[in-house]
């Protein structure tokens, strides 16, 4: 969520006349995340986050809000797109199509323990099984052909071993996906920084630019690499893995096929975030705040879980 396209309040103002949301009070852009810019945006009514697309095609922007629409209106914990005046989720402001969400309470949980991996197993489940009733379908911009071609991209700024690596794994990833596995919605970024905590609990997690329909317990597996792990190292902590791992299968049991596939999965979550933190950090867009996220981190992550697989748990139905 960084600024790529600056917007001045008085353009924020002009472009709000089409929402029956009150009047501009405040605009304040937000630093974080590198894919679209975003901004605080508050009214004389409520509170929202503006958020201007930078990479999605305007034609692609109905699936990702309205699943957020479908899982609000299913219970599920995510902010709710508002419609305009003429019912549209979505319009054009500088240049970009643009849109406004509920804003959530609380803060990010940067350092989660096994309370907070528990409350996104079981959110995450209540997702993918609200999911099921979304009758859209989005091919995964991250996924497989994006990974080859980003790889290619980024060559020339690794070392032969690096390559190999990469190579290797996507071998072993085109190989693993042959056995079909059940898809559906996913969000395909469900980092510790796109959920909010407060007081009461989970408020909601947020930021669906990588939604998809894909395999749903890929989409775990993006989730423990980054809720349940050692900063550090990128090995898994037991306790937490346990957690979110109990709390999902909990609402929703995962099948056979999908625990034998596990370690697979956490090395293609590993592989395609690595993937991505190398493009933005060699090949980075111009923002006014921008800091690329360290990709030596997701190498770390991608190379613990070919050394020592964590295969589901025993215990766990």
């Amino acid at each position: 969520m960084s600024v790529f396209t600056s917007v001045q309040p008085a353009e924020a103002a002009a472009w709000l006349l089409r929402y029956n949301v009150g009047d501009l009070v405040s605009l304040t852009p937000i630093g974080s995340g590198i894919e679209n810019t975003n901004y605080f945006l508050s009214t004389t009514e409520r509170e929202f986050v503006l958020t201007l697309y930078e990479r999605i095609p305007a034609e692609d922007l109905p699936f990702y809000l309205n699943l957020m629409a479908h899982l609000a209106a299913h219970g599920v914990a995510v902010p709710r797109p508002e419609r305009d005046r003429t019912g549209g989720l979505f319009s054009m402001l500088n240049g970009k199509p643009a849109g406004l969400i509920s804003r959530l309470e609380g803060e990010a949980v940067l350092r989660p323990d096994e309370s907070h991996c528990s409350a996104i197993g079981a959110e995450l489940a209540r997702l993918h099984l609200a999911g099921r009733s979304f009758r859209s379908r989005q091919t995964n911009k991250r996924g497989p052909g994006w990974m080859l071609a980003t790889s290619r991209a980024v060559r020339r700024f690794l070392t032969d071993e690096q390559n190999q690596l990469i190579a290797d794994e996507l071998r072993f990833q085109r190989e693993r996906r042959q056995t079909r596995l059940p898809i559906g919605a996913i969000h395909g970024d469900l980092f510790r920084d796109n959920a909010l905590f407060a007081a009461g609990g989970l408020s909601g997690v947020f930021d669906f630019g990588f939604a998809a329909t894909d395999e749903l317990a890929y989409d775990l597996a993006i989730a423990v690499n980054d809720w349940c792990i050692d900063l550090a190292t990128g090995d898994l902590d037991p306790q937490r893995l346990l957690a979110m791992l109990r709390a999902y299968v909990a609402i929703r049991p995962l099948t056979v096929a999908e625990a034998e596939a596990w370690p697979a999965l956490l090395r293609a979550g590993a592989l395609r975030f690595w993937i991505s933190r190398l493009y933005d950090y060699h090949l980075p867009r111009a923002a006014e705040l921008n800091i690329p996220h360290d990709p030596a981190h997701f190498e770390r992550i991608l190379r613990s879980r070919i050394a020592r697989p964590a295969y589901w748990p025993m215990g766990i139905a």
